[in-house]
């Protein structure tokens, strides 16, 4: 059953976005010429996009070189009658093989952002493409200009890879602006890139291929509801799917009156950062991340959930106690825990852990920092982990689909912020997308799924995804199909390059098992 809260704005929930609102519809066609200029040509010349462009290329990956070809363009949406509803823009990147079934045979990833109102451009430039943005190995900034260079850890040589702008993002558009709700919504947005899967293989001659799906943040989300809707309406069933940054069920996440369960998934998180920051007790920070986190888990799951439970019924002692615990594993002061009523929003820690030192931490990762305006601002003034790194990759981007792919298209390139009104199809109910996923490895015993967790994404905490995994109503048999790997950065901890390395080697292994079966 497809769930959702009644809170629609939803500000962690762009996969990546900066805004803290729902995004606003905006013109996204090039400018308007004068009437007098443009009556003698076609009603459509102004919006119509670009023929796909074919460019071939080559690159080395653990010393093997590779040759490719890169293809960007749209494939159009039709509806019933054979009108086109939308186009889809796409990069796709597929190996050359000297003998066509081969290439027919060889594995297929689907790839996709978040959002909603997100390109497909961060998984692109940073985790699985042949470029990627330069930053420093942590994954920090670097001045601008900013610059791509090789990704030597490129999935080219486990898969050919397909990067998906969902309707709104990239260079995707409606036909009729009026249409976006066609789109715009959970249940319509996975039919319509599921179509666009269907007539990628059809059109491609890839039916034969191992077939994979990989969204991050609320791709993860679109990603499950998805492989419903590929199973439900195409018969399509996929050897696996990968999820990054991992939101299945908003209830793990979101907070509020009435749902304590974020704040017991997020204290994990919030340890880690600290120790991270260096503000913890001298006795916590001599030891290993890994095991602040273990102990974090246990008082999280335990003494802190029942206080929480408890309510206004918890004693003095008890409450006592659980704030030293607490103010111990957080390096929050034990009277702003006490103000805070044990519930300490995410805003609200990333603007008081560092207060003194007048730094904000990241959302997406809590190990960047940035300075701030107002010392007293009760709130987090901005992301830094998002300003860090968002710019670096559009730039890169407009510049590799020119220069690089010969793509050339005058209108903006939507990286962010390119839909509206969202339907979550439903009301006063959280989004919780697991049982679609679990009824899908029901139907498809094959289907294997992979995690990737950032320790310190505060984005969408690595606690909630085990939460979520450990409460979905599936047979024990098929529990086996699902693989947790953690990571030492945040949302996109591909960005830091260890765990760059570390992923490409999970998730090589993982395909590979996948599509061996």
């Amino acid at each position: 059953m497809l769930r959702i809260s009644f809170l629609t704005l939803l500000p962690w929930v762009l996969s990546l976005t900066l805004s803290a609102q729902e995004p606003k519809d905006s013109p996204h066609g090039p400018d308007k010429k004068p009437a007098e200029e443009a009556k003698d040509k076609p009603a459509d010349d102004k919006t119509k996009p670009a023929a796909p462009v074919s460019t071939e290329h080559s690159i080395t990956i653990s010393g093997q070189k590779i040759d490719y070809t890169a293809t960007a363009g749209p494939i159009a949406l039709k509806d019933a009658e054979g009108k086109t509803t939308a186009e889809i823009f796409y990069i796709a990147y597929t190996k050359k093989e000297s003998d066509p079934a081969l290439a027919a045979k060889r594995p297929l990833t689907f790839s996709f952002n978040g959002g909603p109102g997100s390109s497909s451009v961060w998984l692109h430039l940073g985790l699985l493409g042949p470029k990627r943005v330069k930053l420093q190995d942590n994954g920090f900034a670097l001045p601008p200009p900013y610059q791509l260079v090789d990704n030597e850890s490129c999935f080219l040589d486990e898969t050919d890879l397909v990067f998906i702008d969902p309707v709104g993002t990239g260079y995707s558009r409606a036909t009729k602006p009026e249409d976006n709700k066609n789109f715009h919504g959970l249940k319509e947005d996975a039919r319509s890139i599921a179509e666009f899967i269907r007539l990628y293989i059809t059109k491609n001659s890839r039916w034969p291929s191992p077939k994979f799906l990989i969204g991050e943040s609320y791709g993860t989300t679109r990603a499950a509801a998805l492989s419903g809707e590929l199973l439900d309406t195409h018969r399509i069933n996929l050897n696996g799917i990968m999820l990054v940054s991992t939101v299945l069920n908003f209830q793990t996440i979101w907070g509020g009156e009435g749902n304590d369960l974020p704040h017991t998934l997020y204290l994990p998180s919030y340890a880690a950062t600290a120790w991270y920051h260096k503000k913890l007790t001298a006795d916590l920070q001599k030891k290993p991340v890994e095991d602040i986190l273990k102990e974090a888990e246990t008082f999280a799951a335990g003494d802190y959930n029942q206080a929480l439970l408890l309510g206004s019924a918890l004693s003095p002692a008890q409450r006592s106690k659980v704030i030293k615990q607490m103010a111990r594993l957080t390096g929050l002061s034990e009277s702003f825990i006490d103000a805070s009523n044990l519930r300490v929003s995410l805003s609200r820690f990333n603007a008081e852990l560092l207060r003194s030192e007048r730094r904000v931490i990241g959302r997406f990762d809590s190990r960047y920092t940035s300075l701030t305006q107002d010392p007293l601002s009760p709130m987090a003034e901005r992301d830094p982990s998002a300003d860090a790194v968002f710019s670096a990759f559009t730039s890169t981007f407009n510049h590799y689909i020119r220069h690089d792919l010969k793509f050339e298209d005058d209108r903006p390139y939507n990286i962010l912020g390119g839909v509206g009104k969202w339907n979550w199809d439903a009301e006063n109910e959280f989004v919780n997308v697991t049982e679609t996923l679990a009824e899908t490895m029901s139907s498809n015993p094959f289907l294997k799924i992979h995690v990737s967790n950032g320790i310190y994404d505060l984005a969408t905490p690595y606690f909630a995804a085990r939460h979520t995994f450990n409460h979905m109503r599936l047979h024990p048999d098929l529990q086996k199909n699902i693989t947790q790997d953690d990571y030492t950065a945040g949302h996109m901890m591909y960005l830091n390059l260890p765990d760059l390395w570390k992923q490409k080697a999970d998730l090589a292994k993982f395909i590979r098992a996948a599509a061996a079966q």
